[in-house]
């Protein structure tokens, strides 16, 4: 317990990840696509509310339907913050990386609970919603490889 402990919350964080290399590669890509989707939120002229996540803004009042673009490029925001935090990690502090399979890990289970919770009416399966529940087990998988030590070579 103690070594998962010090994996996920090492004294100083370095450029030494000591996990599996599976969990280290699927973090690259994951990487790069929190930082595309976090600025399509925050640049296109929808947040991506209906072209990506098929919200029906043209069914809502003007009021309405600028609230939820504007809730799209601050979820953008956040996603930009841990992108960058995700790309720092990858290039400069892999030790992080156990760390953050964790918080995307909780993040994505989180988002699965409130979709189920808090639904919000689409017309269509919004790619986010699918992340929402490959994405945990994914994650889950990930940290646990992360975590795990590298087998040396003889």
């Amino acid at each position: 317990m103690t070594h998962i402990i010090e994996r996920l919350f090492p004294a100083q964080f370095d450029n030494n990840y000591r996990g599996n290399k599976i969990a280290l590669w699927l973090f690259y890509p994951l990487t790069a696509l929190t930082l595309w989707r976090s600025q399509h939120h925050i640049t296109a002229p929808d947040g991506g509310a209906q072209s990506i996540a098929t919200i029906p803004l043209d069914t809502y009042t003007q009021g309405g339907a600028q609230g939820i673009v504007t809730i799209f490029a601050l979820w953008g925001l956040a996603q930009l913050a841990m992108g960058l935090v995700m790309l720092l990690a990858a290039v400069r502090y892999k030790s992080m990386v156990p760390l953050l399979w964790l918080f995307i890990f909780l993040e994505y289970g989180g988002r699965k609970l409130v979709g189920i919770y808090k639904p919000l009416e689409t017309v269509g399966t919004a790619p986010g919603a699918t992340a929402a529940t490959v994405l945990p087990i994914v994650a889950g998988v990930m940290l646990v490889l992360a975590l795990w030590p590298e087998k040396k070579a003889a």
